[in-house]
């Protein structure tokens, strides 16, 4: 994914506690810190419901795509497993 960033969210957490424009940064704060949570990979300047639409990874039917798309709720909180992401505990 061209133009990405990288988010870490601890677990449990509301919020992100980084965001880094590269894998091996992120790595290092994660094991530095022994943080438990999820580092995934979004694009920069695009909604992740409009990537994964434009990339076809929205498994719906279109009937139902037709009707979500139109759910700020639904939009503003998609995710997919189809983005590269990487689980730690403990820093590693």
């Amino acid at each position: 994914m061209e133009n990405s960033i990288w988010v870490f969210k601890g677990v449990n957490s509301q919020f992100s506690g980084g965001v880094f424009d590269n894998l091996e940064a992120a790595e290092k704060w994660i094991k530095e810190n022994s943080l438990t949570g999820v580092l995934t990979k979004y694009p920069i300047n695009q909604g992740v419901f409009d990537w994964a639409k434009e990339k076809g990874l929205i498994n719906m039917k279109p009937e139902k795509l037709e009707e979500k798309k139109n759910d700020p709720i639904f939009v503003g909180g998609f995710t997919t497993a189809s983005m590269e992401h990487y689980h730690y505990e403990n820093g590693e």
